[in-house]
């Protein structure tokens, strides 16, 4: 009972807060998606990544070895969703990228921070940052066919992940004004995404819902294997397998959407997809969580 008031206690402010950004919708209310997602992106999240980059207590060598662990994880997912793409005959460029990438910015973040605090959010940052440079290459050249890397070096969560690792490893720090300022701003990040999330999944119309419930199913299965596999194989600390685990197991983001709606492919099929892991996340990101804890 204490291990599910717990769990409880961890997931119920990420679902509650997505839950109100629904619920803002059903009332008719106005929410400019795309100028808080910008404002998220452009200042929360690389302020949020940079100063917990910078102020974590984790040494280098295991922030080495989970940088090293999410690549792992994220090629092997790959090779694994490719072949059941292969199999099933699903159109590659509207489905693969959905099933590869998951939200492990609207959900990983605070997940990491409201089950293991600041040593799971420097974790968290690390893994989202790793994945956003995949996403930006490799999974834009999948759903449009093409990628560029002068892009992901303009993206600022990527030169403030870079910029926060290179004050991690000199042991620099920000003069205390400046540092509680970005701290400010980085506390925007967490509130803003969650509702958003909440925004973007009432706003989205799925086509049919079969499909969405078989691949949701197969994504977050072979997610958690995959991740669970890399983790124990590379020894890491007990957060840090946590953390990976439960960040390479969310479900499919909202913005597979919106490079799907962007490039031309089935908008609808992945707004199913979005819709349906989401909700069989909040099934089953606490029953993860209950084994990795």
């Amino acid at each position: 009972m204490n291990l599910v008031l717990t769990v409880a206690e961890i997931v119920a402010p990420v679902f509650l807060l997505a839950a109100l950004g629904v619920a803002w919708i059903r009332l008719g209310f106005e929410y400019r998606l795309q100028f808080v997602t910008r404002l998220a992106m452009t200042l929360g999240v690389p302020c949020l990544i940079f100063t917990a980059l910078m102020q974590t207590e984790i040494p280098g060598g295991a922030l080495t070895a989970v940088s090293l662990a999410t690549v792992a994880a994220y090629a092997g997912v790959t090779v694994a969703l490719t072949a059941v793409a292969l199999v099933l005959r699903l159109d590659i460029r509207t489905y693969l990228a959905p099933l590869i990438f998951g939200n492990t910015g609207n959900l990983g973040l605070p997940l990491a921070l409201f089950a293991f605090g600041e040593e799971g959010l420097g974790y968290a940052v690390v893994i989202f940052a790793v994945m956003a440079v995949y996403s930006f290459t490799f999974g834009v050249w999948l759903v449009a066919g093409g990628g560029s890397i002068a892009k992901v070096v303009r993206e600022p969560m990527v030169g403030a992940t870079l910029l926060g690792a290179l004050f991690l490893w000199q042991g620099w720090e920000t003069p205390r004004f400046l540092t509680n300022t970005l701290e400010l701003i980085g506390q925007l990040a967490i509130p803003l995404m969650l509702i958003t999330l909440g925004v973007a999944v009432a706003r989205l119309r799925p086509r049919a819902i079969l499909w969405p419930v078989v691949l949701s199913a197969v994504k977050l299965a072979v997610c958690a294997s995959v991740a669970w596999g890399v983790g124990r194989w590379l020894e890491l600390p007990p957060v840090a397998f946590a953390v990976l685990v439960v960040q390479v197991s969310t479900p499919v983001a909202v913005t597979s959407y919106l490079l799907a709606e962007k490039y031309g492919a089935d908008a609808d099929a992945v707004a199913g997809l979005v819709v349906v892991s989401t909700l069989l996340g909040v099934l089953a990101l606490p029953a993860l969580l209950a084994i990795v804890i």
